[in-house]
């Protein structure tokens, strides 16, 4: 969180990286600490950040763990500005009724079922079925795991606009995704 921050507030200075939003995987036992928010409000508020450009990924069994506790602390955090995405979804033991009491602001499609599109028939009615659903319940959606332009384009085709995995790129250290994106041209 506090490599996150201070990262944040580096962008802040740059035009071309002042919107940028950093996604922090939290594992169940840092959400799970009795001052979770509250380390949350410390870090935002010592590196003077706006809290939208931070966002949350929190796993189904993470999140399914102690829904009252979730809950609670979701809209603490939401409340703040903070934003969350649910990471891997679609593999655990979901029950949908959380995603209506959570403010979830994306649904990251699992890279198993993205793997398996053109491949198995299943996974394909799958992701069109998260895509769906997610976009009626007013939540983005992303795919992880995107390595061919066949699944890219099966993704932009039923809906899904915002995608991560090796088509685009491996992971990379900051400077070179900083160097990266200042070669882009600007709108």
């Amino acid at each position: 969180m506090e490599a996150a921050c201070t990262q944040l507030k580096q962008w802040e200075g740059h035009a071309h990286s002042r919107q940028f939003r950093l996604a922090v995987n939290v594992s169940a036992r840092q959400f799970r600490a009795a001052d979770f928010v509250e380390q949350v409000r410390r870090v935002l508020d010592s590196h003077g950040v706006q809290p939208d450009l931070l966002e949350l990924e929190l796993t189904e069994s993470l999140v399914l763990e102690n829904i009252n506790d979730t809950i609670l602390k979701m809209h603490a955090l939401r409340e703040m500005g903070v934003r969350f995405s649910l990471d891997d979804f679609g593999t655990g033991y979901s029950s949908f009724s959380y995603l209506t009491q959570l403010p979830f602001d994306q649904l990251k499609i699992d890279r198993s079922f993205v793997h398996n599109i053109g491949v198995k028939t299943s996974d394909a009615v799958i992701v069109q079925t998260i895509i769906g659903m997610a976009h009626n319940l007013g939540i983005d959606v992303i795919a992880e795991g995107v390595e061919t332009e066949a699944q890219r384009l099966f993704l932009e085709q039923h809906g899904c606009h915002a995608c991560q995995g090796f088509l685009f790129s491996k992971p990379v250290p900051i400077e070179e995704f900083m160097a990266w994106n200042r070669r882009l041209p600007k709108c």
